[in-house]
C-alpha cells in the first residue's frame, strides 16, 4: 500500500510538471500569434503620418502649412487593397507658393503617391 501511494505521488508530480509545461508553451504561442495579428491590423494615427511627411519635407527647406484627412479611405490598386490617409504640404519655392498632395498607407505610413498641384 505504501509503495502504491509513492507511485501515485510520483505520477501526480510528473503530470503536474508536464501540464504546467504544456500550458506555458500553449500560452506563449498564443500570445505571440495574437501580438502578430494585432500589429498587422493596427493602423498608424493620421498625426504620426503627417509628422513623418513634414519631417521629410523639412529636410529640403521650410514649409508653410500642412493638412491631413483623419478618415482612412480604402484604396485598391490592381490586386492590392489597403487603407490610406490623404494630406498635403505647402511651401514657398522660387518665390511662389507650391502645394503638394500625398497618399500614405495607414498601416505602415509609407508614402504611396505624392504630386505637385
Amino acid at each position: 500500500m505504501i509503495k502504491n501511494k509513492k507511485n501515485n505521488k510520483e505520477f501526480y508530480q510528473h503530470g503536474l510538471t508536464t501540464g504546467i509545461g504544456i500550458g506555458l508553451t500553449v500560452g506563449a504561442i498564443s500570445g505571440a500569434a495574437l501580438t502578430y495579428w494585432y500589429k498587422k491590423k493596427k493602423t498608424l494615427s493620421a498625426d504620426d503620418i503627417l509628422e513623418k511627411v513634414k519631417a521629410d519635407f523639412l529636410q529640403e527647406g521650410p514649409i508653410e502649412g500642412s493638412w491631413i484627412h483623419f478618415k482612412k479611405e480604402p484604396l485598391q490598386k490592381f490586386a492590392i487593397k489597403s487603407k490610406v490617409y490623404t494630406g498635403g504640404i505647402s511651401r514657398i519655392e522660387d518665390g511662389e507658393l507650391s502645394q503638394y498632395e500625398f497618399v500614405a498607407d495607414a498601416y505602415t505610413g509609407t508614402i504611396l503617391d505624392i504630386y505637385r498641384l
